[in-house]
């Protein structure tokens, strides 16, 4: 099957080279320099629309930052649509609204063309080892189709039902993520003030009831002060504000969720975007005067 791929950044160009070292053949289109850089360390050439790689795939691939980016590129004048041969997967790897994504696979289904949302949890590390999670929405028959590809770049894949529940399961794991996160800054940042030793600290949290991934990964970071980007912050500012949008439209409450958001412009406020989530430490340090 042909395979075309759009978006070659951080995540993209790691899950790119899986679908290369198996032997594939890509065609991909880029939107930025850095991109278009990752492209050519990969031995790819990219076409000049999206329409274009459309035109050549069986299956595309779209791993970017925004619903109105997705939006854009399937559906846009030199879009997906405006490409794809009858009968084309598109698969959507990207975190955004479940509303654009049923609203992208209804325009694509009335013209011949299957879309997933697949959204992927586990960030650069697990792109780099192939580890990642897919969350999957849409039709099972798709899905099998297009199962050896995502075999090939994740450990984990999960069929959650009809078209958008894939995004609906990615946006619920970054509720539980970043409230766990928020959690282990707040629990180091008291237990250093008290004094004790915060590895010491995390170390025994773990062997009980307040284990998280967070306070295990995450909190590692915090204990190092290794705020380099595994996942960029900007990304989790970008995905909870969607989820408390969806909610708020829905009329539910979510409060923790609420206060997270807070914490995430501050720490875009003070200039953290780029770096590791992590940096929500900083942020309560920010607030109690420390440097």
């Amino acid at each position: 099957m042909r395979i075309g791929f759009i978006g070659i950044g951080n995540m993209g160009s790691e899950m790119a080279r899986h679908l290369l070292a198996a032997g594939h053949n890509i065609t991909t289109y880029v939107r930025s320099t850095r991109s278009r850089e990752r492209a050519s360390s990969l031995g790819l050439s990219p076409a000049l629309t999206p329409a274009e790689v459309a035109a050549t795939s069986d299956v595309l691939f779209t791993i970017i930052t925004s619903g109105k980016d997705v939006e854009a590129i399937a559906l846009g004048p030199e879009g997906v649509l405006q490409g794809a041969p009858p009968g084309m997967i598109f698969v959507d790897m990207s975190t955004i609204s479940p509303v654009i994504t049923r609203k992208v696979a209804d325009h694509l289904r009335e013209n011949d063309i299957a879309m997933l949302d697949a959204p992927v949890s586990g960030g650069v590390a697990a792109a780099k080892s192939a580890s990642l999670t897919f969350f999957v929405g849409g039709d099972t028959i798709i899905l099998e189709k297009v199962r050896p590809f995502l075999e090939l770049m994740g450990k984990s894949i999960f069929h959650m039902g009809p078209s958008g529940t894939g995004q609906v399961t990615k946006l619920a794991n970054q509720i539980c993520q970043l409230a766990n996160l928020q959690g282990t800054a707040e629990a180091l940042q008291f237990a250093n003030s008290q004094g004790a030793n915060i590895g010491k600290v995390r170390e025994a949290v773990l062997a009980g009831y307040g284990a998280s991934r967070m306070l295990d990964v995450l909190g590692k970071k915090m204990v190092e002060r290794d705020f380099t980007a595994g996942i960029v912050a900007a990304l989790h500012h970008k995905d909870i504000g969607v989820a408390l949008e969806i909610a708020h439209e829905a009329g539910l409450a979510l409060p923790i969720t609420a206060q997270v958001k807070q914490q995430l412009n501050a720490l875009m406020g003070c200039g953290f975007g780029e770096q590791d989530t992590s940096s929500l430490l900083l942020v309560l340090e920010q607030m109690a005067g420390q440097k």
